[in-house]
């Protein structure tokens, strides 16, 4: 009985170390965003968000994005837009740190161009092989020879196989 409590507890232990390790080795979220005390560098920075993927989300402009390093990468936009830099300054200085996958739209250039023409190349490749797929045409059999006909009607008579009534005379 002791032996059991003390496997129970020994359990019991182990899992309750699992669930608190879990939510220790969680990201803490954000600090909140603090907008741009200028409504109008404001509105420039949020048009600059929604252009920016988040790194981690991938999927999200950092505006969307939940992720800590989103609200770190919207406090250096706002940064960098207090300080009076360019849209495109700002947008090459992320290229710098992240690469060009951070933009929603890449620039194209030869270390893009699978980004931007990737898809189209493989819808090609995947149109061309249906294409020759739908040209390949069945190759038909010739029909019997009266001496092929009379051989195989001498080896369905020896097997004893009924003929089909409805069969053509080839077929027989």
């Amino acid at each position: 009985m002791r032996r059991s409590l003390r496997i129970t507890f020994a359990s019991f232990s182990a899992a309750l170390g699992l669930i608190a390790g879990a939510a220790i080795a969680q990201e803490p979220p954000p600090a909140p965003d603090r907008p741009l005390p200028d409504a109008a560098q404001e509105a420039r920075a949020q048009d600059l968000f929604d252009g920016i993927r988040c790194v981690v989300c991938q999927h999200e402009a950092i505006s969307d994005s939940p992720a800590g390093i989103a609200a770190d990468m919207r406090q250096l936009v706002r940064e960098q837009v207090a300080a009076g830099r360019t849209d495109q300054q700002i947008e090459q200085d992320l290229v710098r740190r992240y690469g060009d996958f951070v933009l929603f739209q890449p620039p194209v250039r030869a270390a893009t161009w699978l980004l931007w023409f990737g898809p189209i190349a493989l819808m090609g490749a995947v149109a061309a092989a249906l294409l020759l797929m739908v040209r390949r045409r069945r190759v038909e059999a010739a029909p019997l020879s009266p001496d092929e006909e009379a051989r195989l009607a001498v080896i369905v008579a020896e097997a004893g196989v009924r003929p089909d009534p409805d069969a053509k005379p080839s077929d027989h």
